[in-house]
């Protein structure tokens, strides 16, 4: 499950555009200012940005510079979302480093339509059918894990748990997103069972599974 972030002051839109996400099936967090945002990717980044550009602390294109100057967000894929429709403001979003731009006002279902596109374009690992990382190999056709060459038999859920932290690696992953990512609710009253799949996947992966770190205050990622 994607996670997108929208950063944008006009609370009517932001719910407008959280509820339409979230019913395509993204895990989505809104967010009113730009310090609010940069907390929380401190966290965990997303997989794609939606970004205002009149905000009331940070603009977007500033914000849109901090993430292209630093090495972990320099490719986060982010659509700009503004009022600001002409062709020179179009231009100038897209030469800073935006990967797409869509004027206000807009239907939702050509935003949905475009955030899936640039996901595809971004993330050709999220779909793959065979996903490595070090000596570890998840087949997705055949639902096997090897581990240096040697079969891993996992459970259903366990195999699942992995596989989203393959798809993220080296993301700080949050309790909350990977239970509603695997499991589909919330990790509140339920991170025994996330702590409990995370020991046995390390104990089934052997030297692999020091492979899964732990996120102090956060969750968990797979890899540095």
């Amino acid at each position: 499950m994607p996670a997108v972030y929208i950063v944008e002051d006009d609370e009517n839109i932001r719910e407008v555009v959280l509820y339409a996400l979230q019913s395509a099936g993204f895990d989505v967090s809104g967010f009113e200012t730009g310090a609010e945002f940069f907390a929380a990717a401190e966290k965990a980044l997303p997989h794609l940005v939606l970004l205002d550009i009149m905000l009331p602390d940070e603009d977007g294109l500033a914000i849109l510079k901090r993430l292209r100057a630093a090495p972990q967000t320099q490719t986060l894929p982010v659509i700009m979302l503004t009022a600001k429709g002409s062709e020179a403001d179009k231009v100038k979003g897209l030469d800073m480093g935006a990967d797409d731009y869509i004027a206000k006002p807009f239907g939702v279902v050509e935003l949905i339509s475009r955030v899936k596109a640039l996901l595809r374009r971004a993330l050709p690992e999220a779909s793959t059918k065979r996903l490595v990382f070090g000596n570890l190999i998840l087949d997705h056709d055949r639902r096997e894990v090897t581990v240096g060459g040697e079969k891993a038999e996992l459970t259903f859920k366990e195999y699942e748990l992995l596989r989203y932290l393959t798809q993220n690696k080296g993301k700080a992953l949050s309790r909350d997103r990977i239970m509603r990512a695997v499991w589909n609710y919330e990790a509140e009253g339920e991170s025994r069972t996330l702590d409990m799949h995370i020991r046995s996947l390390r104990q089934k992966l052997g030297a692999a599974g020091e492979l899964i770190k732990t996120v102090r205050n956060v969750g968990y990622k797979l890899g540095e």
